[in-house]
């Protein structure tokens, strides 16, 4: 019997405009899996290259931050800060032989409630279909 691999993903999401379109997705009843887990944070600035590995390493098959649209961010250019720790993230992710696939970045504005659970669909299916980050081991057959 095999269950279909659901994956852990962590959302970093700013207060101005991502958790607000996150917010705003629950009001309008959109679905989006009950697996993304949301951390809202002043500015996608505010998210250290440190944090993006360290939910990988705790167990995240993935992590995104949504943040302010570009050229929009209430903090003028925290969200092109995050852009660049997320690039970084990748090439040692690549480099450690990690799908640097598993951790990206996205823009949404407060109205885009619509938009941001689509992102969380799209992001929970690349990640689906990248396998789990830790395989989890075998358990050992009853009576073995």
């Amino acid at each position: 019997m095999s269950e279909e691999f659901e994956p852990r993903i962590l959302a970093y999401c700013c207060q101005w405009c991502s958790y607000a379109a996150a917010d705003l997705a629950g009001s309008m009843r959109l679905q989006y899996p009950p697996n993304v887990r949301i951390i809202q944070v002043p500015c996608t600035g505010r998210v250290d290259l440190l944090y993006l590995l360290r939910a990988l390493e705790d167990g995240a098959d993935g992590v995104f931050l949504s943040g302010c649209l570009l050229d929009d961010c209430h903090y003028v250019n925290g969200n092109y800060k995050a852009l660049k720790r997320v690039e970084k993230a990748k090439e040692m992710l690549e480099a450690l032989g990690i799908e640097p696939e598993r951790v990206e970045m996205f823009f949404n504005s407060s109205a885009m409630g619509p938009q941001f659970a689509q992102t969380c669909n799209d992001f929970t299916e690349r990640i689906r279909q990248l396998g789990p980050l830790y395989p989890q081991p075998r358990q050992a057959a009853a009576g073995a």
